[in-house]
């Protein structure tokens, strides 16, 4: 039972990364049809909020703690750093740079989150130890797995024409619908406000990962906080829409596909995949869900050959291999540390168990000592 516990996180992240594989896909195409990206932010979460609403309250009442407004500040802050500002900074850096370019940023969510947690002791690293080295390893090896994917194309591996450059369906979990299916040329100066618009962006997501490990421990119900926190979040991103476009046409969904990819990505991708989140977080830590972020590219890309005959690309391949080696080490790292607490918190438990016993002992030989004296 143990191992099966230890196995959840990891099969419910490939899972999670699975679904914005697909929330990438159908976004594509709802894109193209002319879609507004903030709009569909707006629905999104507005959509994950009902939805969640109605399951966070009936399923975790008995065990839910009081809504304080401490936490409440902590669930405004998670919407900021992973729903609305977040994902607005990704389309203007996206808008003023590129797909590709952005991609680079996006993949590094995993150690810049690493490098965030050391400080506020949510990720500890012991050189020394086999495990600390392992994290060191993994992270670097899927740092340069996720610089080959998004910088490295080579040779195409199909013959069939390709009409879709792949690295724009690897936009994040929270930045998916930020994926730009032309990139204009733009002047040196906007291409500056996109790379710190990106730059912001990262930090900002991958800060979520760090304030989520601070409410899982003060509000312990994940789908009441998602719900909460995608409400402020759907409220964020209507204020952002509003202040950049006022055109109310804007807002009418058009079509059956958009339909679908809202109430799919409402209910699935900003509702079920942030609660499994929220879930791993507190499990394996922040570092353990972030790693899983590139994940999403090496998904759409499995999913659009086959379906909608996009090109692959060497690079590609390569990459993916990469990714998926230094996941594996990092995850052995973080496996290898933590039953290197359970064998600690053994020997501790065992020794507390001999001093216990050690009075009762010592009081059984002064008794007899004194029963032969007498």
């Amino acid at each position: 039972m143990s191992s099966s516990d230890e196995w959840k996180p990891f099969l419910a992240m490939i899972a999670i990364d699975f679904a914005f594989a697909v929330v990438n896909i159908l976004l594509k195409k709802s894109l193209q049809e002319g879609m507004n990206h903030l709009v569909f932010i707006t629905y999104r979460l507005i959509t994950s909020s009902i939805f969640l609403a109605p399951i966070g309250y009936f399923w975790e009442r008995n065990g839910r703690p009081r809504l304080t407004f401490r936490i409440l500040c902590y669930l405004f802050l998670s919407a900021i750093v992973g729903t609305s500002v977040t994902q607005y900074f990704f389309l203007l850096g996206i808008q003023y740079t590129s797909a590709t370019f952005a991609c680079a940023f996006i993949n590094m969510v995993p150690v810049i989150t690493f490098l965030m947690a050391l400080p506020f002791g949510l990720e500890r690293v012991n050189i020394k130890c086999n495990s600390g080295r392992a994290k060191i390893l993994g992270t670097v090896v899927c740092i340069g797995g996720a610089l080959m994917l998004t910088l490295y194309k080579g040779k195409p591996l199909f013959s069939f024409d390709s009409h879709y450059d792949s690295s724009a369906s690897s936009a994040p979990i929270s930045t998916s619908s930020a994926v730009k299916l032309v990139a204009s040329s733009v002047s040196p100066g906007k291409w500056t406000l996109g790379v710190i618009a990106l730059i912001l962006g990262t930090l900002f997501w991958s800060s979520w990962f760090i304030v989520q490990s601070k409410i899982s421990k003060r509000f312990p119900c994940q789908y009441s906080s998602t719900a909460i926190m995608t409400f402020f979040g759907a409220i964020q991103s209507a204020v952002l829409s509003l202040a950049t476009g006022r055109n109310l046409s804007m807002w009418v969904l058009k079509g059956k596909m958009q339909i679908v990819t809202v109430l799919f990505s409402g209910m699935v991708g900003s509702g079920l995949c942030f609660v499994g989140m929220s879930w791993c977080v507190k499990k394996r830590g922040p570092v353990f869900t972030a790693a899983f972020s590139p994940l999403v590219q090496i998904m759409a890309a499995m999913i659009d050959v086959p379906l909608l005959h996009e090109q692959l690309h060497l690079g590609s391949v390569l990459g993916s291999i990469l990714v998926m080696l230094g996941l594996y080490i990092l995850l052995w790292g973080k496996q290898k540390e933590m039953q290197n607490k359970k064998t600690k918190l053994v020997v501790v438990q065992e020794a507390e168990e001999i001093k216990e016993q050690d009075p009762p002992i010592q009081q059984q030989i002064t008794v007899s000592c004194d029963s032969r004296c007498s």
